[in-house]
């Protein structure tokens, strides 16, 4: 069995979501599965919910192998799965690079960043449903998480969020705020960076500059390709001196086989990262000036996609966004004046 892992043969069981086998009985990208495998890394590292991807796979009827649904569970599962890196693992060995892999270096490093702090995050149910802020908003006073809560009133629910550390051990004394009115300044200021015309054409020409820097697995793969080809070399110099065995030529038709598949994978890689032109990286942008942000989720991709963090203060919040020198201070005695302030209700009912 291990033998068969070192040659990315697969050992039996149930083949793991994206791939199929082919008469060698070895992985391939499955023609339906594998597209379908790739959205789901990408709608996570862009932000959506678990929640939001097991119920997008079911409106789309996309079921499992055996036929059943795909849950939550299955989900974070495929997320977590670094064969979807082109590893193959069997006990202690693992063998990386022996089959293909359906996901980037990137992408799939994004994902476990995201996985890793939503794990850490306190009441993350809360967040799958509508408090937008959460893993964002902390609070000023200590440092920690300011998680969702709800609690009745005489005819209704109120929501609010709550620090950590008052809800949990009650070492810190910062008043709750409500949910509306934090998140509605948030995704105020928000869409203010899309009216900045200034704004915007300084994230186009950052994002057309990064765009030139090269995927983190090409050298990698150049790398692979490099010692291959002077395998080749040696072996061909091996040759030339009368050095000639079954095993050499063996092992010349799979190295001449390993460099052909490399090149096809620095390819891919390539392919996998369109160039885009400044009116494309402007229009992408100014889409999100068009959000319904009457909407739930047209709120959560606008925070999603723009805002890094809170900091809420008794006196004022800091918010930082996803852009270098992206911070404002909002002092709340500038808001007292407006009509539709909550300052004077911060607290819990």
């Amino acid at each position: 069995m291990t033998e068969n892992v070192l040659k990315g043969i697969n050992n039996g069981g149930q083949i793991t979501f994206g791939y199929k086998l082919n008469a060698e009985r070895k992985f391939e990208p499955h023609e339906t599965y594998a597209p379908i495998l790739q959205d789901i890394f990408t709608m996570y590292a862009d932000g959506h919910t678990i929640k939001y991807i097991v119920d997008y796979l079911d409106e789309k009827k996309i079921r499992s192998y055996r036929g059943g649904k795909i849950n939550g569970t299955g989900v974070q599962r495929m997320l977590s799965n670094r064969r979807y890196l082109g590893e193959y693992k069997f006990r202690d060995v693992t063998v990386p690079n022996i089959i293909p892999p359906l996901v980037s270096e990137d992408v799939f490093e994004r994902v476990q960043q995201r996985l890793a702090k939503n794990k850490k995050a306190p009441a993350r149910h809360k967040a799958e449903d509508d408090y937008l802020l959460t893993l964002k908003l902390f609070c000023g006073k200590c440092n920690t998480h300011m998680v969702g809560e709800s609690g009745m009133g005489t005819s209704r629910v109120y929501r609010y969020y709550k620090c950590a550390n008052t809800k949990k051990v009650h070492i810190c004394d910062k008043k709750a705020v409500r949910k509306d009115w934090i998140e509605d300044l948030v995704v105020e200021k928000a869409m203010k960076i899309l009216h900045d015309d200034k704004l915007v054409e300084y994230l186009t020409e950052r994002i057309f500059v990064l765009q030139g820097e090269e995927n983190p697995r090409i050298p990698h793969l150049k790398g692979q390709l490099a010692d291959t080809e002077k395998r080749i070399e040696n072996l061909m110099n091996a040759i030339e001196q009368g050095i000639i065995t079954d095993t050499t030529k063996d092992r010349l038709a799979q190295l001449e086989t390993k460099k052909k598949e490399i090149e096809i994978a620095i390819l891919q890689e390539k392919i996998k990262k369109p160039f885009l032109t400044k009116e494309q990286i402007q229009f992408g942008i100014e889409r999100f000036s068009n959000l319904d942000i009457t909407t739930l989720e047209g709120k959560r991709r606008l925070i999603d996609g723009f805002v890094n963090s809170i900091y809420l203060y008794d006196d004022r919040f800091d918010i930082t966004f996803n852009f270098k020198d992206g911070t404002q201070t909002v002092f709340f005695s500038e808001l007292e004046a407006t009509k539709n302030s909550d300052i004077k209700s911060l607290g819990a009912p």
